[in-house]
């Protein structure tokens, strides 16, 4: 379900092109004239009508398949039988993303050291921001007429940070004794509630966003909690104020599936005697789920074989699970320890889906070659240890010890404190792994917050590296951004200007701290 790449010339200078005209194939004259002769009046009034509406469809043609309002398209494995019908789109949006890009300014940012995200460090290097996208980069560009140029000697530049576990706006700050109890991150009212979207519980007005921003965060997937077996649907948010959750939807991105195994379901349901009470009643629940999902992708697929002419009932916790099925929807999975996530592992080859990431993960250097075969990401914290006995092997060196081995590895937050300084995530993981003689260059340990979130996120052909052609999140930071030293100087989505720290313009506030006594300044 992910949308097509932003561009993917490498033009340094491109140029849209306008699509080209399409031939409408609809002729409805070539049918009216088949009408009987003696029904001429009727057949003129039917010829109006058919011409008007087929010139209304070519010059309203249907959106692409992630835009569509409805339920339904195509899909290849569909039957072959003489009645096919389309399938059910477990993964239709009906809520789009209404996000527009802040005003921009082409931009050359000059001299600087870029960690490109693929791996590369460019010493005195320059990023031409055009249109939106990466333009160029390397050494000594022309400055093309009108551009604004960003002195950066001195300076570093990467892409834009991808935070992969957020609760950003559906858990907000600042906390309250009411949060404790009447929290939106968790609808703790089933075990199973794959039918909720966490989009639909996102408090715009969060001043965790405009703090996130000015730690060079440029994209989050924001989540339900980790309470139930399947929490919901996650949902891709740009870091720009906006007055609804539409206006920061990433554009096209795909849905997520939130699933949880271990202590926290085990506890909140356990605990007052609600399945399941037992680590064996979570994955009990788990299959007996899937084996409900199979069933109905399997209904609605001889439905639209032609093989069943009365469909199923639309079920919204089904279509989550169905959408996970035909990889339409991408799964990540609170887990801590290594036998809990080998069993997921093999939970997914048992009913044939695939697992993105494993969320947490502080056991994932037990296991690295799981991970490795199984082509998941480990999305993990520094350096959370020992607050429950999941965590309690939970080591410093994890992220480290995981890259080397060939794995997947992205820091994440799970702390609107956290998403703040993803940066420093990493550099402390980093430091951990060259104390145990794991030694993880700058150029490298900058995909764990770039690269391989976005890879996560279904969007690694769009964010998470700095490519021509590719759409321009980018950090000028002012100096080495693993130095706790360092700040994020401006931060850049979509090539426009979101955050400036010397420019209180270009500094965003949410409503609810206009006003307050914290932002009045002081001598």
């Amino acid at each position: 379900m992910v949308g097509p790449k932003v561009r993917a010339s490498i033009d340094p200078d491109p140029v849209l092109q306008a699509p080209k005209n399409r031939m409408c194939p609809n002729d409805p004259a070539a049918q009216v004239r088949r009408t009987h002769a003696s029904r001429s009046a009727i057949r003129r009034v039917a010829l109006v009508l058919a011409v008007t509406l087929a010139a209304t469809a070519c010059a309203n043609p249907a959106p692409p398949r992630d835009d569509r309002r409805g339920g339904d398209r195509p899909e290849h494995r569909a039957g072959d039988g003489p009645r096919e019908r389309p399938l059910r789109d477990f993964a239709a949006q009906p809520y789009p993303s209404t996000y527009v890009p802040l005003p921009r300014h082409d931009t050359l940012i000059r001299g600087a050291t870029v960690l490109d995200g693929t791996g590369r460090r460019l010493e005195a290097t320059d990023v031409l921001l055009h249109d939106g996208v990466v333009a160029a980069i390397g050494p000594g560009l022309d400055a093309p007429s009108g551009v604004e140029v960003v002195d950066a000697a001195g300076r570093w530049v990467t892409p834009g940070i991808v935070d992969p576990h957020s609760h950003l706006g559906n858990f907000p700050t600042p906390y309250t004794a009411e949060d404790a109890q009447h929290s939106d991150v968790n609808e703790d009212s089933d075990p199973n509630t794959a039918q909720v979207w966490a989009q639909h519980s996102v408090n715009v007005q969060d001043p965790g966003f405009s703090r996130a921003i000015a730690g060079g965060v440029t994209t989050v997937q924001v989540m339900p909690g980790s309470t139930n077996l399947f929490g919901g649907r996650t949902v891709v948010l740009r870091t720009v104020p906006a007055p609804t959750v539409q206006g920061m939807m990433f554009p096209d991105a795909p849905f997520g599936l939130k699933m949880a195994c271990g202590e926290n379901v085990v506890h909140a349901y356990g605990d007052s005697g609600r399945f399941p009470v037992s680590r064996m009643g979570a994955v009990a629940g788990q299959r007996a789920a899937w084996i409900a999902a199979r069933k109905y992708l399997h209904d609605w697929r001889r439905v639209a074989a032609g093989e069943e002419h009365r469909p199923p009932e639309p079920d919204l916790k089904l279509d989550t699970l169905a959408g996970v099925l035909t990889g339409d929807v991408r799964v990540h999975a609170h887990c801590y320890r290594a036998d809990d996530i080998a069993g997921l592992f093999g939970m997914a080859r048992e009913f044939e889906f695939k697992i993105t990431a494993i969320h947490h993960a502080t056991e994932a250097y037990k296991i690295p070659e799981l991970f490795v075969r199984e082509g998941a990401c480990a999305a993990v914290w520094s350096d959370w240890w020992g607050y429950k006995r999941e965590a309690y092997d939970a080591i410093r060196e994890n992220a480290a010890f995981l890259d080397a081995a060939g794995g997947c590895v992205a820091m994440h937050s799970d702390s609107g404190i956290v998403g703040q300084r993803l940066n420093i995530e990493a550099a402390k993981a980093m430091a951990a792994g060259a104390r145990a003689g794991v030694r993880v260059a700058p150029e490298r340990a900058i995909e764990w917050i770039t690269r391989n979130p976005a890879r996560m996120l279904g969007l690694g052909d769009r964010i998470g590296s700095l490519e021509p052609g590719k759409v321009a999140d980018v950090v000028v930071w002012s100096g080495d951004p693993f130095s706790i030293y360092s700040h994020a100087d401006r931060v850049y989505v979509d090539g426009a200007l979101a955050y400036d720290r010397k420019d209180p313009a270009h500094q965003p506030l949410s409503d609810f701290e206009l006003g307050q006594p914290s932002l009045e300044r002081r001598p």
